[in-house]
């Protein structure tokens, strides 16, 4: 499947998950059919994901889907050419995410955001985790950059947070 086949088939999933929630399919369980969650499953999506984003959208406004697309975009790239098309068997536990509150030079919400989306970009990130929730989002704008760019930065560097410390610090001086 091409990247523009994929836009075309996750919108149209993503038309139909927002419709049903919007008629009150309030869980991630029902808000798909077998046929949506198999195709997501194919491309390393859950329907948990897609429910995040439409129920986020729903209530504060954000993410949109050009978000949204561009997030699983990475995700796909990284699930289909690294991870051969497996998932993994791990799930992050949350506990042994640092605190909200914690900092590393000075920029706070960055020490629990690089391990939250080094599991995005594995989908092991557990059902009760959403990458660009509210708090991520907030982060992202202040730091001025867009959710997926962060994640392709973790990407590029999965193993050592350092260049990533680097780049939003070097950005937050500016």
């Amino acid at each position: 499947m091409t990247s523009v086949e994929f836009a075309a088939a996750f919108r149209a999933v993503y038309d139909r998950a927002s419709a049903r929630y919007a008629r009150g399919g309030a869980a991630a369980a029902n808000l798909l059919d077998a046929a949506d969650a198999a195709f997501l499953a194919s491309q390393g999506i859950t329907a948990q994901h897609v429910f995040d984003y439409v129920e986020d959208l729903a209530n504060y406004g954000a993410p949109d889907f050009a978000t949204a697309h561009a997030i699983e975009l990475v995700r796909r790239d990284y699930f289909l050419n690294e991870q051969k098309g497996r998932p993994s068997t791990v799930v992050l536990d949350p506990a042994s995410l640092p605190a909200k509150t914690a900092t590393v030079q000075g920029i706070t919400w960055l020490p629990r955001l690089i391990p939250k989306a080094r599991a995005k970009l594995r989908g092991e990130l557990p059902a009760s985790m959403m990458f660009c929730c509210g708090g991520d989002r907030d982060f992202f704008q202040k730091h001025a950059i867009t959710a997926a760019e962060f994640l392709a930065l973790v990407r590029a560097h999965e193993n050592d947070s350092q260049p990533i410390i680097d780049r939003l610090s070097t950005a937050a001086q500016r």
